[in-house]
C-alpha cells in the first residue's frame, strides 16, 4: 500500500454530508432540467439542487434570487461576449456586475424564472458557467496582458483553452473532486495574478535556455503554494495537470470539508511522494525545477497606460472594489471595439483593460465613457485595491467590506497622497479570505470590534508585510479587532512613513523589505501606529512620533520598547529622560527618577495612563521596565 493509499484509508472512515449529497444524482441531470427548474419556481426547487448541484453551474441560491458566476478563462473577453454580459446584467441582474479576484464576472439578483434564459444567452456567445462553484476546477487565472506585454514570454491562453476543452464541460470531471481546485498559469516576468496563491501554480521558469514552468502546489487561505521541484514544458502542461487532478480525485480526502483541499493531502504525504504519484499517473518523468523567472509586480506599476510589444497601448480602467454594471460593460465593450481590437481583459485585482489601442486613439479613448467616468479612481489607493463581497451579498460577510474599502481609499488619498508609489490594499469580509488579504502590503479581515463606549461595531484585523513578487509570503497581524474608523488612522501613519522615507518609485512591498520589516519588529510597528493614533486623533496634540532611519535596537523588543519610551518622554516633555544611555543601561551617576504621573505634570495635556505607560517603558531599573509591547498596547486602550 502506497503512502497516498494509507493517507486516504486513514481519512475514509466517514464522509461529509456534501459527499452524500453528490451521490444522489449526476450534475448534468440537473443541468438538463434547468428550464423545468426555472418554470417550477422556488416552490419546486429541490433542496439538494439549491444546496449543491446548481452551484456546479455557477448558480447560487440567495433565498429570493440567484448569484451567477460566469467563467472567463484567463480573464479574456471578446467584444461580443462583453456586450452580451452587459446586456444580460442590465436585463436580468439589476444592472449589477462584480469583477472577481478569479478574473471572472459575477452577476447577482437573477430571478429563478430567468436562470435558464441567462445561461442560454451566455452560451450563445461562448461563455460557460460550468465548474465555477463547489468541488470543481475553478476559473484559471493568468497575466491580464498575456501575449501583449513586453515581459510576456509564453502566451498562456492557448494552454488554458486546451485545459478548458478537456475538463470544464466534461461530465467525467464535473463535481468529481474532493474540494475546489484553483489554478494559475503565468508566462510573464511580472506577477500580475497572485501566481503563488492557487492549488496548482505554473510559474514562468527557464532551464538550460528553454522556457517553461516551475510547478508550485497547495496554496489555500493563509498559506502560499510550495515549490514542487518540477519543470514543465508548454506541451507537458495538459499531461501534468490531468495527472495531478486524477491523483487528487483518487486520493483526496472526503471527510472534513475544512481539511479536504490539496494542501492537506500534500501535508500528510509530502511533496515528493505527491509528485511521484503524479509522474506515475502521467507516465512521464518530469524534469526537476528550473529557475523561477518572476521578477516584479504588475508591469504597469500604477500606470493606466501600458505599451504592448505590438506598438499598441492597453488601457486599465480602475473599478473600485470591482463594482461594475451592465451599462458600464456595454460602454466598455463598445469603446474596446471603437478604439481597440474589441477585446477586454479582466484582472485579478478587479479592474479591466481595453487592449490594442492605437497611439493615435489613446486620448480619444480617455475622453470616452466609461473611461472618463472612472478616471477619478486613478490614484494610488484604488489602483491595486481588492475587496470581496461583504454583508450585502455574502452570507459569510462580517462587514460591508466593499464600501469600507472605497471609503478608506478616499480618506487615505485625501490625507496621504503620494506620487510615484504603489501599495496593495486587500479587504476580506471574513476569515475565508476571498479578498486575499494575506498577501497584501496592507490587508484587512472583517470582524466585530468594540468602540470607546464599548459598543459592538464593524472592525478589522490589520495585516502588513505580505509579499507577491519574487516569492509569496503571508502578512503578519499588526492589530486585531480595531473599529474601522480607528483602523484608517493606523494605516495613515504607516503610509506617512512610506511617503517620508521611500526611494524614488519604490513600491510599498520593496519599502517594507528595505525599511519597515528589516529595521523594526511587528510589535514595534503596532505600537508606533497606536501611539500616533492616541497622540493625534484622541488627544489632538498634533505630534508625530516618527521612526528612525537607522535604529540601533536590531529588532530586539526590549531595546525597541526602551528607546521608544525615551523618545516619547522627550517629545512630550521637551526634556531628556536620562543624561546618557548605553544600550539598555542608564548612567546612574546622575540618576533621573520619575514618578508615574511625572509626564502629566510636565505636560498637562498628557493623561495619567499615558504618563504611566512612559514611566513603565523608561524605568531606571531594567528589571522593572515593561518587557513587551503587547502589555503596553493593552494599557493604551484605557486612554
Amino acid at each position: 500500500m502506497t503512502i497516498l493509499e494509507k493517507a486516504k484509508e486513514t481519512r475514509s472512515r466517514k464522509i461529509n454530508k456534501v459527499e452524500a449529497t453528490k451521490a444522489l444524482k449526476e450534475p448534468m441531470e440537473v443541468y438538463a432540467k434547468l428550464e423545468e427548474i426555472a418554470a417550477a419556481g422556488y416552490e419546486g426547487l429541490a433542496k439538494e439542487d439549491s444546496a449543491y448541484f446548481l452551484k456546479c453551474f455557477g448558480l447560487f441560491d440567495k433565498g429570493e434570487d440567484f448569484m451567477l458566476r460566469v467563467r472567463i478563462p484567463g480573464g479574456k473577453l471578446n467584444h461580443t461576449q462583453a456586450l452580451r454580459l452587459g446586456e444580460v446584467a442590465k436585463t436580468y441582474a439589476n444592472d449589477y456586475i462584480d469583477i472577481s479576484t478569479r478574473m471572472q464576472i459575477v452577476l447577482r439578483y437573477i430571478k429563478i424564472e430567468n436562470i435558464a434564459i441567462v445561461l442560454k444567452a451566455l452560451k450563445e456567445v461562448g461563455l460557460s458557467t460550468f465548474q465555477t462553484g463547489v468541488d470543481n476546477t475553478r476559473n484559471t487565472v493568468t497575466d491580464p496582458l498575456d501575449g501583449l506585454a513586453y515581459d510576456s514570454i509564453i502566451e498562456t491562453k492557448p494552454i488554458i483553452d486546451r485545459l478548458e476543452a478537456t475538463f470544464i464541460e466534461n461530465p467525467e470531471w464535473i463535481s468529481t473532486l474532493p474540494r475546489k481546485f484553483n489554478t494559475g498559469i503565468l508566462g510573464s516576468l511580472s506577477n500580475s495574478c497572485n501566481i503563488f496563491g492557487h492549488d496548482c501554480c505554473f510559474v514562468l521558469a527557464q532551464k538550460e535556455g528553454l522556457f517553461g514552468f516551475n510547478v508550485y502546489l497547495g496554496a489555500r487561505v493563509g498559506v502560499q503554494a510550495k515549490d514542487a521541484d518540477v519543470f514543465i514544458a508548454e506541451e507537458e502542461v495538459p499531461v501534468f495537470y490531468k495527472a495531478l487532478l486524477t491523483v487528487f480525485k483518487t486520493y483526496g480526502y472526503r471527510d472534513n470539508r475544512n481539511k479536504n483541499r490539496l494542501y492537506f493531502l500534500i501535508q500528510d504525504v509530502g511533496m515528493s511522494n505527491m509528485i511521484e504519484a503524479v509522474k506515475k499517473e502521467a507516465g512521464c518523468d518530469f524534469s526537476p525545477a528550473g529557475i523561477t523567472m518572476v521578477q516584479s509586480q504588475n508591469i504597469a506599476l500604477g500606470s493606466n497606460r501600458v505599451l504592448g510589444r505590438n506598438g499598441k497601448f492597453n488601457y486599465k480602467i480602475i473599478v473600485p472594489s470591482g463594482i461594475f454594471s451592465g451599462t458600464d460593460m456595454i460602454e466598455a465593450s463598445n469603446a474596446a471595439q471603437t478604439y481597440g481590437s474589441g477585446d477586454i481583459r479582466l484582472t485579478y485585482d478587479q479592474n479591466l483593460y481595453i487592449v490594442n489601442v492605437a497611439p493615435t486613439q489613446l486620448e480619444t479613448l480617455e475622453r470616452s465613457e466609461p473611461v472618463s467616468k472612472y478616471a477619478r479612481f486613478n490614484n494610488l489607493y484604488f489602483t491595486d485595491m481588492i475587496a470581496c463581497a461583504g454583508t450585502k451579498t455574502c452570507s459569510f460577510g462580517v462587514i460591508p467590506n466593499k464600501p469600507d474599502a472605497i471609503e478608506m481609499a478616499h480618506f487615505l488619498n485625501s490625507e496621504v497622497a503620494i506620487e510615484n508609489a504603489t501599495v496593495r490594499m486587500n479587504w476580506s469580509a471574513c476569515p475565508k479570505g476571498c479578498g486575499i488579504h494575506g498577501i497584501a502590503d496592507i490587508g484587512f479581515e472583517g470582524c466585530k470590534a468594540r468602540d470607546d463606549e464599548g459598543n459592538r461595531v464593524d472592525g478589522v484585523h490589520i495585516f502588513t508585510g505580505g509579499k507577491i513578487t519574487r516569492e509569496a509570503k503571508e502578512a503578519h497581524v499588526l492589530h486585531k479587532a480595531l473599529p474601522i474608523d480607528e483602523a484608517k488612522h493606523h494605516v495613515k501613519y504607516l503610509l506617512k512613513t512610506y511617503a517620508k522615507y521611500k526611494l524614488r518609485a519604490e513600491t510599498y512591498e520593496a519599502f517594507d523589505d528595505r525599511f519597515l520589516s528589516t529595521r523594526y519588529s511587528f510589535q514595534a510597528l503596532s505600537f508606533f501606529t497606536k501611539i500616533n493614533y492616541i497622540l493625534n486623533e484622541k488627544l489632538g496634540l498634533e505630534i508625530m512620533f516618527e521612526l528612525e532611519t537607522e535604529p540601533k535596537s536590531g529588532k530586539h523588543e526590549a531595546y525597541e520598547l526602551f528607546t521608544f519610551g525615551l523618545k516619547l518622554y522627550k517629545l512630550l516633555t521637551g526634556e531628556k529622560r536620562f543624561e546618557s544611555v548605553v544600550g539598555l543601561e542608564v548612567n546612574m551617576l546622575k540618576p533621573t527618577r520619575i514618578k508615574r504621573d511625572t509626564v502629566s505634570k510636565l505636560n498637562p495635556k498628557v493623561p495619567p495612563k499615558l504618563s504611566e505607560v512612559i514611566y513603565n517603558m523608561t524605568h531606571e531599573e531594567k528589571s522593572k521596565r515593561a518587557a513587551v509591547f503587547s502589555e503596553l498596547l493593552v494599557a493604551l486602550k484605557e486612554i
